[in-house]
């Protein structure tokens, strides 16, 4: 169940189908079996939820880069005041967006490590807890 998450690579929502068909059709059989594909499922899950929280926090970068600050600047009128975005310049919205892209990289590279190790755990019959996930299903 846990290197059925990789299917993502070849099939849209393979890391989602798969671990789901194999838990459903396999829980009844163990307890040991429930367990890991609860954890498969509620780790995958925590992924989504931390991927759309990275692009909430990207979205203003990409309107920057997009737009450009004086378009965004036009849209900000406080009674004959207006905020001048361009001052912050291209330089912050860079760094900015690089950070995003860098935590996004940690957390890729985290969730295969993450899913190997689970996947180790498995083999040798030793039950796995995945660090950071939050727990959908009980």
């Amino acid at each position: 169940m846990h290197l059925g998450t990789f299917s993502k690579y070849f099939f849209p929502f393979g890391n989602y189908i798969v671990p789901i068909l194999l838990w459903v059709t396999n829980k009844e059989k163990s307890s040991f079996i429930d367990t890991h594909g609860k954890e498969a499922i509620n780790f995958q899950l925590s992924i989504l939820l931390y991927t759309v929280i990275l692009g909430i926090f990207s979205f203003p970068f990409f309107i920057f880069n997009v737009f450009g600050d004086a378009t965004i600047s036009n849209l900000f009128h406080f009674n004959d005041i207006s905020i001048n975005f361009s001052e912050a310049g291209g330089f912050r919205t860079l760094i900015g967006a690089s950070f995003i892209g860098i935590i996004a990289l940690i957390g890729f590279f985290l969730e295969i490590i993450f899913t190997i190790s689970a996947a180790l755990k498995a083999n040798k019959g030793e039950d796995y807890k995945y660090p950071l996930s939050i727990r959908f299903i009980k």
